[in-house]
């Protein structure tokens, strides 16, 4: 590949593009400014998991919420990361964070998207709605001890859901660093 090939869209949907840079293709967003994934714990150490229908793999998933900044036209101000993570955690889950912590930044899958994912510590939480998601969601949330965190995901695979690879870096950190206590 050239040291700096130039960049060629191929195509160009409502959310994403995909395009070529040299021998190399790849898809980018093209509605957000990057996306956050949020690490949730209660204070009576439970941890906070999303279930949602992902078309791409055709099947019900168990993730961290999770979500995409600057991603709707209708907002009057520009989100920060950490506004956009407390709007996404209590849309996604019904639960308000008091404190957003950046704990680390990288790509979400750098073979394949341009996309960067942020992953941040969500502190003091408090319930205050439903949750479930916006108008184009169907979202599930689950509280589950953090001790019993990695049981209980073997048990909703064996069941025939996926589990995001995330879950384990995210429960890494929950665990190696006991964050929430």
């Amino acid at each position: 590949m050239k040291n700096n090939p130039k960049k060629v869209v191929l195509a160009e949907g409502k959310f994403i593009r995909f395009v070529s840079k040299g021998n190399w293709e790849y898809i980018e967003r093209v509605n957000c400014d990057g996306a956050v994934v949020i690490l949730a714990l209660t204070k009576d150490r439970k941890v906070i998991f999303v279930e949602q229908f992902r078309p791409p793999v055709g099947k019900k998933v168990i993730e961290f919420p999770a979500g995409l900044m600057n991603d709707c036209p209708k907002r009057k101000t520009k989100e920060t990361l950490i506004s956009a993570a407390k709007r996404e955690l209590l849309e996604e889950t019904g639960y308000k964070a008091k404190k957003i912590i950046k704990i680390l930044e990288g790509p979400a899958s750098s073979g394949t998207a341009s996309d960067m994912l942020t992953l941040v510590r969500a502190v003091d939480i408090e319930k205050v709605s439903a949750g479930g998601g916006d108008e184009g969601e169907s979202i599930v949330v689950h509280e589950v001890k953090l001790d019993k965190a990695e049981s209980w995901l073997r048990r909703m695979e064996k069941k025939g859901f996926l589990i995001g690879t995330r879950i384990y870096a995210g429960l890494y950190f929950l665990n190696k660093y006991n964050v929430a206590k």
